[in-house]
């Protein structure tokens, strides 16, 4: 579950993480009366959604072509931000071409920086520790650095036994060319964020920028958290936190029936059980010349009732243009499978090419139910002859 900044902050400052001083609006006259409430004379407006680069971004109806994050010089210039950002579509590297819909933006006290570093916490699955990613390129996408000038990130798993012991802040701090009072800001600033990331059950903490002051203060000028959802019946009240409008809708739908779902960007609808079917399924509509529009694993006991509701959140994308259904059947039944395509299909009026793969418990069950269902539902028999299929009958179709 991811959060917006202004809350990722409000979090960080309860552990004693240092953050500027900043409100919340969801009108301009909320913008103006939080600048009201700051020192200025430099106030920093964010648009809050849930995707980086906002700052880079920009607004397709936005005349002067700024970003997402913009400085200004007077509570008029708030105002007048906040009304170029609100019920305005931000577009980022994130976002993709539709953008996100700003509802509400965050005013911020200006910051004296010195210096800009990338920080972030995360789980390293091969180390199964958490890990400390630092450069010195702040403000800039870590894979961009990457990419780029490797050598500039240092990487340090801390040790679950001894926690966040004193000597790996300094060494960062060292690392990243901290001096006099910046390492001992910066050897406060590490443990505040380890223990915040870790009683939060956080799955990535990123803060880019980390600025140092022209005082030598470090404080986190940016923020993004995400929690690991298996860990949340234990925050009930981070739950409270989720922002439903910054979903997909077919993602929402999804969550209600258990489904495990993520909208892309193809035209052909995938229905597969287990996730490295699923995967493998994506690879080979790919292969065969076409793109998937989602990935969605079923599980392995799903019911007719959620096959049904599966099928029907797939076709409510108005980019798939071609559904295949793949199903190695082991706990889960093939003629489950089938009833529930037949199901959805005819409550959907189906308009769209659809091609069925099952193989495993009870097959020729669920292949006579096809057949015997009247629908132009099309056979296939293993992986890449269903891929071959639905790709044909899609460009024969168009």
């Amino acid at each position: 579950m991811n959060i917006h900044e202004y809350q990722a902050k409000e979090l960080l400052r309860h552990y004693g993480v240092p953050v500027p001083d900043g409100f919340v609006a969801w009108t301009p006259d909320e913008a103006t009366a939080a600048a009201a409430k700051l020192p200025g004379p430099i106030y920093v407006v964010k648009a809050q959604i849930h995707a980086g680069g906002r700052g880079a971004g920009r607004f397709a109806d936005d005349p002067d072509g700024k970003g997402g994050v913009r400085v200004t010089r007077s509570v008029e210039e708030v105002r007048a931000a906040a009304e170029a950002m609100l019920s305005h579509t931000l577009v980022t590297k994130q976002t993709g071409p539709t953008g996100r819909t700003v509802h509400r933006v965050y005013v911020e006290a200006g910051s004296d920086i010195a210096r800009e570093i990338y920080l972030s916490l995360l789980v390293d699955r091969v180390s199964g520790r958490v890990t400390v990613v630092a450069s010195t390129e702040g403000g800039m996408e870590i894979e961009e650095v990457a990419a780029k000038q490797p050598e500039k990130i240092m990487r340090a798993a801390v040790d679950p036994a001894a926690g966040m012991s004193g000597y790996l802040p300094r060494r960062l701090a060292y690392g990243l060319g901290l001096t006099g009072s910046q390492i001992a800001a910066f050897g406060r600033f590490l443990p505040a964020l380890y223990r915040a990331f870790t009683e939060l059950d956080c799955s990535v903490v990123e803060v880019n920028p980390l600025v140092v002051t022209g005082s030598g203060d470090v404080v986190a000028l940016d923020a993004k958290i995400s929690f690991d959802d298996n860990a949340l019946f234990r925050h009930p009240d981070l739950e409270k936190l989720h922002d439903e409008s910054e979903e997909d809708p077919k993602e929402l739908e999804a969550k209600k029936y258990n489904l495990n779902y993520v909208a892309l960007d193809g035209n052909i609808g995938c229905l597969v059980n287990g996730a490295g079917l699923a995967m493998a399924t994506m690879d080979i509509i790919k292969l065969y010349g076409a793109a998937p529009a989602n990935f969605l694993d079923v599980g392995g006991g799903a019911t007719k009732e959620r096959v049904t509701a599966a099928f029907k959140i797939i076709l409510s994308d108005p980019n798939v243009e071609g559904i295949l259904v793949n199903i190695f059947g082991g706990i889960m039944r093939c003629d489950v499978i089938a009833e529930g395509v037949i199901a959805a299909a005819r409550e959907v009026s189906l308009s769209v090419p659809l091609v069925v793969r099952l193989e495993g418990t009870n097959v020729e069950l669920g292949n006579q139910i096809l057949a015997q269902s009247n629908l132009p539902i099309i056979a296939a028999d293993d992986l890449a002859d269903a891929a071959e299929k639905i790709v044909r009958a899609v460009r024969e179709a168009a």
